[in-house]
């Protein structure tokens, strides 16, 4: 078996790793209880750089791996996957010679990466849309946070409720709901921030964890919806906080634009219902537009419905009723709704295989040499 030298001994101390060249491919280094150990610094996974990864002891005492960017772990020793997954890294031989590290040229185990029975991401994956040219699938989700247990009333959520009857009742629309305070989802982890290939689709998040509440958002958003009619309380002259938390594990779909010129959202419209006791609409619905355009979405005219009792009304026991009985509301709610309808079938007619985004694309980014 042929070695390469590829450090001294000195530059790798004990209880460190690190990702070396060896060759034309990189191996990933790691000198724990007096053994040093190599794998191939790539994850299986996605690709995140071992030599970056976090030691973390499982397995009575054996140390793993776990890659930076979603966590997939590997056994220093052996190269495999704790517990019963059969994926396996590929592990080199080493030997110290002269005070240098030397790595065989071909690793003793090749990589393995298991095909599992059934993948749970599959749908979302295989982008298997559910929309059709005929379809009128009008998808709200509630932004409204509170405690489960003790129920209040909404304006946002009533308004929104009502929304979908409407669609339902004079447009024959398929309609649900999504209270975002139902589910059960993660924040996002930041692994867009470590590398922009870490952020994916399905979200890094997904990957880890099928059962994350986020996923019903993607299905329901994504493959399901020909319209989203979103509608959130006004806080502090924002959105609401769940809003906030939504949007940020959306970016797995706008990355998608940055990374592989892939559109995910087609022939999709949005409104907005924006209601609260103190003002700001226009600056919440201009952050929402915003927001939603970045993706991929198209905007009727007067998308937004808003509904404010200004500044000075801190008698909040009234909001609700005079929300209820707004002659407005009611109006306006009508409308959105329509001109949001209207929109899906004018746009459903249009040629999208060749939709253009002028958003950034990974390849336009400034090289470091530059």
């Amino acid at each position: 078996m042929q070695y390469t030298p590829l450090i001294p001994l000195s530059d790798l101390p004990e209880n460190t790793h690190k990702s070396v060249k060896h060759g034309t491919r990189k191996i990933a280094l790691f000198h724990y209880e007096g053994i040093i150990s190599a794998l191939d610094h790539a994850c299986i996974h996605k690709g995140g750089d071992l030599g970056e990864g976090f030691i973390q002891i499982l397995d009575a005492g054996e140390r793993y791996v776990a890659c930076p960017w979603h966590g997939w772990q590997y056994n220093l020793k052996t190269g495999q996957a704790p517990h019963d997954f059969k994926d396996r890294q590929a592990l080199y031989d080493v030997m110290v010679q002269d005070g240098m590290i030397c790595v065989s040229d071909k690793p003793l185990s090749d990589a393995f990466r298991a095909e599992h029975e059934s993948d749970p991401m599959a749908d979302l994956r295989n982008l298997e849309y559910q929309t059709t040219a005929t379809s009128l699938n009008v998808l709200g989700i509630s932004t409204t946070n509170m405690n489960r247990d003790l129920p209040r009333p909404s304006t946002s959520e009533s308004a929104l409720q009502s929304a979908l009857d409407i669609a339902a009742s004079q447009f024959g629309a398929q309609t649900k709901m999504i209270k975002l305070r139902e589910l059960n989802f993660r924040h996002c982890e930041g692994y867009y921030s470590r590398h922009e290939e870490a952020c994916t689709w399905p979200c890094s998040i997904s990957d880890m964890d099928a059962n994350d509440g986020m996923n019903e958002i993607y299905r329901s958003m994504v493959l399901w919806a020909d319209a989203v009619i979103l509608a959130t309380p006004i806080r502090w002259g924002n959105a609401s906080s769940l809003y906030y938390k939504m949007a940020e594990r959306l970016n797995t779909i706008q990355n998608q634009i940055t990374i592989h010129d892939k559109v995910l959202i087609k022939h999709k419209a949005v409104s907005f219902i924006i209601t609260g006791g103190q003002d700001n609409v226009q600056g919440v619905a201009g952050q929402l537009n915003s927001f939603f355009a970045d993706l991929g979405f198209t905007f009727p005219p007067f998308n937004y419905l808003g509904w404010s009792r200004g500044w000075l009304a801190e008698d909040m026991e009234n909001n609700y009723p005079r929300f209820f009985k707004s002659r407005y509301v009611k109006r306006s709610v009508v409308d959105l709704v329509t001109n949001t309808v209207k929109l899906v079938q004018q746009i459903k007619q249009m040629d999208a295989s060749q939709l253009q985004a002028p958003k950034p694309e990974i390849t336009e980014a400034e090289s470091l040499s530059e």
